[in-house]
């Protein structure tokens, strides 16, 4: 049910060679609604002013942008990405390790992960006279992280390759280490900065992401 390395297999490396990025064979109707749910909750804070929320969400978004478009180059460069989707599993794939329905969720994962804070967001677990403990942003981090770590891992040992690892050394351990706990404390921590501070992240991040995907796409490396 769960699988928690990758294993190095011919039949892994058939799938990630079989990926078709960007064709449209596999498409259906379940991309519009999905983008309409995502439009609806990112309007619905907008509309209500919850600008910290709409933060979150983006500061993760373009995190895991960077994440994608890394695994890419690594792809190109090794000739096997750290992760890969498999063309069974999804609608339409953006890069090898992202499809369209994992990217759209990862738009609410910020979100999601911030909205779940205590209100007091600068509440200390297991502290004493006030000193000491652990952040609730970075509890919050580290408990998403590892719950998507073992969704992972179960999307991983699924019969039509949801989510393919092909380096043995690449799993949960690493992904939850590497990938989701960044991920995670960008959506908590983002929106509490300093205005000037949070606005100089998310424009960097996204012009960062923006270059890339235009440089890189017409070169054919992701």
């Amino acid at each position: 049910m769960f699988k928690f390395w990758g294993d190095g297999s011919q039949a892994a490396k058939d799938l990630v060679d079989a990926i078709k990025v960007r064709s449209t064979e596999n498409f259906n109707w379940t991309f519009i609604f999905i983008l309409a749910v995502v439009f609806y909750v990112y309007w619905s804070e907008i509309h209500k002013k919850n600008y910290e929320v709409v933060y979150a969400g983006l500061a993760l978004y373009g995190v895991h942008w960077l994440y994608e478009i890394g695994n890419a180059i690594i792809g190109h460069v090794t000739g096997y990405p750290l992760w890969s989707v498999s063309n069974e599993s999804t609608t339409f794939i953006l890069l090898v390790g992202v499809c369209w329905e994992l990217s759209m969720m990862f738009l609410l994962a910020g979100i999601i992960s911030f909205k779940m804070l205590p209100e007091d967001r600068n509440k200390r677990y297991f502290s004493k006279n006030g000193k000491g403990g652990i952040s609730c942003k970075l509890a919050g981090a580290i408990s998403m992280a590892l719950l998507f770590s073992l969704v992972e891992s179960f999307l991983a040992a699924t019969s039509n390759g949801s989510f393919i690892w092909v380096y043995k050394w690449w799993g949960v351990l690493p992904v939850f280490i590497t990938t989701y706990i960044p991920f995670f404390l960008a959506s908590n921590y983002v929106p509490d900065m300093k205005p000037k501070a949070r606005t100089r992240f998310l424009v960097i991040e996204w012009v960062l992401v923006a270059i890339l995907l235009v440089v890189l796409i017409p070169l054919g490396i992701i």
